[in-house]
């Protein structure tokens, strides 16, 4: 199924994987709505998207904001949801309730509560692209909040499938790319920790946003894909 002429709504679209993914889908002929809870991320993604794209500003957080938002929405045909903080590590021992309820909110209620507003004006042959990551298949120490939480999503996306059909959902797993994500690092930790995995995995050499993007621009284009989990981590997981 082709994106040409489709409309998709990016949640999360205006920077790193999902302004990728914007760029990727508005390049297969698709109608591309980003939004953000910034006004100046919607600007700087619009000005890297063809004209025509559309972008909004809403608090992700706020279920009043989505639901105004989806009550004037167009129908569209597939919701791709790349919104979230960065992965961090929380060892047992820091653990904090309250961070870690923080995190899961956006990365998962969020999402959730997204879904549940966009079901009812996707179009027949829709589908929904969930985001999670390969902490959920190989986590490391200190790291039980974001396997969790990516192990959430992969739950949600298979239960959804079912209960959702015939509106396809799927997500991606990606193992560390190169983007935004990790701007609270300093440039040379960054530098380290990307080294250190181009070395070890064996594509040999870290992921672009970009590789990421064709995963999401499949998962909307497979229309006899569903309930499927892309892992896209350059063979992270099998070393």
């Amino acid at each position: 199924m082709s994106l040409n002429g489709k409309r998709v709504v990016l949640f999360g679209g205006t920077s790193g994987i999902g302004l990728a993914t914007a760029v990727a889908s508005a390049r297969a002929g698709a109608e591309v709505v980003v939004v953000s809870s910034r006004q100046s991320s919607v600007d700087t993604a619009l000005a890297e998207l063809p004209t025509g794209a559309e972008g909004h500003v809403v608090d992700l957080t706020d279920h009043g904001a989505l639901e105004a938002f989806f009550d004037a929405a167009a129908p569209f045909d597939h919701l791709v949801i790349t919104a979230g903080e960065g992965l961090r590590s929380m060892p047992l021992a820091e653990y904090d309730a309250t961070a870690a309820r923080e995190f899961f909110e956006l990365r998962f209620f969020t999402a959730l509560q997204a879904i549940h507003l966009a079901s009812p004006i996707l179009r027949q042959g829709g589908s929904i692209v969930l985001t999670s990551g390969t902490a959920a298949f190989r986590p490391a120490a200190g790291w039980t909040l974001g396997s969790a939480i990516c192990n959430a999503v992969i739950g949600a996306t298979k239960a959804l499938a079912v209960e959702l059909a015939p509106i396809r959902v799927n997500a991606v797993a990606p193992g560390i790319v190169r983007s935004p994500l990790w701007a609270a690092m300093s440039a040379d930790d960054q530098a380290q920790m990307y080294a250190a995995q181009a070395a070890s995995i064996p594509a040999g050499r870290v992921a672009e946003t970009s590789d990421v993007a064709q995963a999401y621009v499949a998962l909307m284009e497979s229309d006899f894909v569903t309930g499927t989990i892309s892992v896209v981590d350059g063979g992270t997981i099998l070393v």
